[in-house]
């Protein structure tokens, strides 16, 4: 058990921080007059455990290797998960524990699906609560995308170390004064969000919920409608801007910063994610001109929201999408699938992993046109290595597998065959909102089985963790000495 020290260790500092950030939805319950003892419970028995965990691990050993870095990114999320539904459930809302649990996981995870009915009459404490489960996600995945991820060597995601030259030892020295880079852009980005949404519309707590979930590309609104409940062009365009911006590797902010000017437009997986951006956009637009047939009926503005919203896995969306004909839904579950790029908010396969498969099948193309050339795989001016190729490849493998296992299973939860494949895609590509009547753009999850809720929520955390950090501690050989 002394192995496990150092986890437990670090779970109670980040359940006691945790708790500390329940404050914050206190602060709003004052302001608006709903004030009672919903966060007050939730923060003390938060902080209680957290207290637990710490003092009896406090002789930890300072270090932490690659077995402990995947209990711990497994634990951690689990339990901001279950502590952080505590204020859902101890809410005048009625939530069941499923529920609150569910929505919880959709918060952490940013996915954005929800099972509140009425959501602009419900308490501003629980908004912002929402709100800040997102935020917290989406700063969280980037630390552990750029930080934790490529020491485990998850799926490719050695791509994002800090330094190629780097071994694990010293890129976890390195990393602390990294993590403070990206926390402060971070903040700044969301600060910025919030500011340019008053601006242009926005009263001061909608801006301050909505540029959290935004910048986190989490999805979570305050009304039924999502951001369409403003009927604002200025917003959807502030909206698009920041989704994009949180779309972007955190790191490439850091570098842009330190003195590369022109990383940014120099990176393959920018360039890519823009052009399969505008390149989605007009195919959805000439879609919706030759389906309606009067240029009047499409709104290149509907278009280009939905299009990023749903393709980086925020899930905001201001038109019912999924009654633009049988076209753009099987479209927008291919955008689900691909996702944003790496060491970002977004979900999803990740355009990196989808373009390194295509210089893949083309290279292999190209050897059985010449059996004897020498052709090497580069991304980014930096030769790939076939164990990174072979984890690329087993990732997106495993992604589609599961895939096909959870919309089975949903399927036999009793959920028709639309809403098991989109909550299936929707989950594991953590968009939050599916497709057809039950879980459609307008619709939420409150009305499916408890059964579905729990599946659901595991696809979260699998798509979040990116996979390989969830399966691998269902491996008996994982737990053996």
């Amino acid at each position: 058990m002394s192995n496990y020290k150092t986890v437990f260790f670090t779970l109670g500092i980040l359940l006691i921080i945790l708790g500390i950030a329940m404050i914050v939805p206190m602060g709003f319950q004052l302001i608006y007059n709903e004030f009672d003892s919903t966060f007050i419970i939730s923060s003390i028995i938060t902080i209680t455990f957290g207290i637990l965990f710490f003092l009896s691990n406090i002789d930890h050993l300072k270090s932490i290797n690659t077995h402990q870095a995947f209990l711990l990114t497994a634990l951690s999320w689990l339990s901001i998960a279950v502590f952080g539904s505590l204020p859902f459930f101890f809410s005048n809302l009625n939530l069941s524990i499923t529920d609150s649990f569910f929505e919880s996981m959709s918060g952490i995870t940013t996915t954005g699906a929800t099972i509140l009915n009425n959501i602009e009459n419900s308490p501003k404490g629980i908004l912002i609560w929402r709100a800040m489960l997102q935020w917290l996600g989406g700063i969280g995945v980037i630390l552990m995308a750029i930080t934790l991820m490529p020491i485990m060597n998850i799926g490719g995601m050695q791509l994002l170390k800090i330094s190629s030259y780097d071994t694990s030892e010293k890129i976890l020295p390195k990393s602390k004064q990294i993590s403070l880079r990206l926390i402060l852009v971070y903040l700044f980005l969301t600060l910025s969000c919030a500011i340019f949404y008053k601006i242009f519309g926005m009263n001061f707590f909608d801006s301050i919920t909505h540029s959290m979930t935004t910048i986190a590309t989490g999805g979570f609104s305050n009304y039924d409608q999502s951001i369409g409940y403003f009927n604002n062009a200025y917003i959807e365009i502030i909206s698009v801007l920041f989704i994009l911006l949180g779309s972007i590797p955190f790191i490439l902010y850091i570098k842009f910063i330190s003195d590369d000017k022109k990383i940014i437009f120099k990176d393959e997986q920018v360039k890519l994610f823009f052009k399969l951006s505008l390149v989605s956009i007009l195919i959805l637009f000439l879609y919706l001109i030759i389906f309606n047939k009067d240029l009047s009926q499409v709104h290149i503005r509907s278009v280009v929201f939905n299009v990023v919203s749903i393709l980086t896995g925020t899930g905001y969306v201001t038109k019912e999408f999924d009654q633009w004909g049988n076209f753009p839904l099987i479209f927008f579950l291919i955008l689900m699938f691909i996702g944003g790029c790496a060491g970002s908010t977004t979900c999803g396969i990740k355009i990196f992993r989808v373009h390194i498969l295509y210089y893949f099948i083309r290279n292999q193309l190209l050897k059985i046109i010449y059996p004897r050339a020498i052709i090497n795989l580069k991304y980014n001016s930096n030769k790939v290595e076939d164990k990174l190729i072979a984890s690329i490849i087993s990732f997106i493998y495993l992604y589609i597998l599961i895939f096909f296992v959870l919309a089975s299973l949903l399927t036999l939860t009793g959920l028709d065959f639309i809403t098991s494949i989109s909550g299936a895609a929707s989950s594991l590509s953590n968009v939050g909102p599916g497709l057809g009547n039950e879980i459609g753009p307008n619709s939420n999850y409150s009305g499916i089985p408890n059964q579905s809720k729990w599946l659901l929520s595991f696809g979260m955390i699998l798509g979040r963790l990116e996979i390989f950090a969830i399966l691998i501690i269902f491996l008996p050989s994982f737990w053996r000495k």
